[in-house]
């Protein structure tokens, strides 16, 4: 029994030490980005600047790295999947090259596009994706993890982040960091959120058009997510007193106004959107008529519980013309993209 007890403990030390070096390695390895990094811009200038008084076009879309179309579930929201299948990835990406080869816009906002990850077997996802879109495009990492050890088997590399891509000529791409939710270990694996912020010249003006691309907190308490708001919030209202045009759009994980779809399963349930943080004249830019995400609790059968999360917040110096959720019934993402179009005003 004596030898037997001493294996154990042996067996014991070696866990521990195990986990212990993990640790380390994954505290010295752990991604911190600056409050404000400047992005590199790739891509060509297709057109010339935006002007006072032309209509503009912008889509948002969540394309969930290629891993999230109608077969697919996740286990963060009740499901099991933690990969999916090679040729499920491929044949998502497939389908979210073809519809944004079908749907022009002046700016595409794009959220959870993977560069190098094993849930998408290291497809870089940011470079095709820029290669169909054929702007000048910036791209910001919100998740960077070199080694995620849950759940089982577990999700193991993540590099994803945020891509805008705009047919006119960027002056400066910046990724504006915001406030992590999470505390030691935890944090070490899970997202960096983030802004990009990507600011374009207007013809015969002194102002800016100022493009936000977010993807705000999903899987806490809300704290975290009311904290991101606050700065987002700041950050616009600031943009805005210099005279700028502001134009923010993404996934902001919050039921924005209007949006109210019957609950069928709370295993998930998105924060609720204060539109009263914005001051009289600003725009919440929303489709309410139609969802624009699904709960991966199950593949999509037509039945899962539906939100509408995904829009657009516009200055009081933007006149919105149209917002539309563009539905394609979740085929190759679990999000619909919702466009928007707008005019500058004089």
């Amino acid at each position: 029994m004596a030898k037997v007890f001493k294996r154990i403990g042996q067996f014991l030390i070696l866990v521990l030490a195990a986990i212990v070096i993990f640790l380390g390695v994954a505290t010295l390895g752990e991604y911190r980005p600056k409050a404000s990094e400047v992005l590199d811009l790739r891509g060509t200038v297709k057109v010339d600047p935006p002007a006072v008084g032309s209509e503009l076009t912008f889509l948002t879309f969540n394309v969930g790295y290629g891993g999230l179309g109608k077969g697919q579930d996740f286990f963060m929201d009740g499901g099991d999947m933690v990969r999916p299948p090679r040729e499920a990835v491929e044949s998502n990406l497939d389908g979210l090259v073809a519809f944004l080869q079908t749907e022009p816009a002046d700016v595409y906002l794009l959220q959870e596009v993977d560069s190098d990850s094993h849930r998408s077997y290291g497809i870089d996802e940011v470079t095709r994706l820029r290669d169909v879109l054929g702007g000048q495009a910036a791209y910001a990492t919100n998740f960077k993890s070199m080694f995620t050890p849950y759940p089982w088997p577990p999700i193991g590399k993540v590099t994803s982040g945020l891509v805008t891509d705009t047919a006119f000529g960027v002056s400066r791409a910046e990724r504006i960091s915001l406030p992590v939710p999470f505390s030691w270990p935890v944090s070490m694996f899970n997202l960096k959120r983030c802004l990009l912020v990507s600011r374009l010249t207007v013809a015969d003006s002194t102002k800016e058009l100022v493009i936000v691309n977010l993807h705000l907190e999903a899987y806490e308490s809300g704290e975290g997510r009311q904290a991101q708001m606050k700065q987002l919030v700041k950050l616009l209202q600031e943009e805005y007193a210099k005279g700028n045009y502001v134009v923010a759009g993404g996934d902001f994980n919050q039921s924005l106004p209007g949006a109210s779809f019957p609950l069928v399963s709370d295993n998930w349930v998105p924060g609720q959107f204060d539109a009263a943080a914005f001051p009289d004249g600003w725009t919440v830019a929303s489709d309410p008529t139609q969802p624009t995400s699904r709960l991966n609790d199950a593949p999509w059968d037509g039945n899962n519980q539906l939100f509408g999360i995904d829009g657009f917040i516009i200055s009081p110096n933007v006149e919105l013309t149209e917002v539309v959720t563009l539905n394609q019934d979740f085929e190759f993402s679990d999000h619909n993209p919702v466009r928007l179009r707008v005019v500058l005003k004089e």
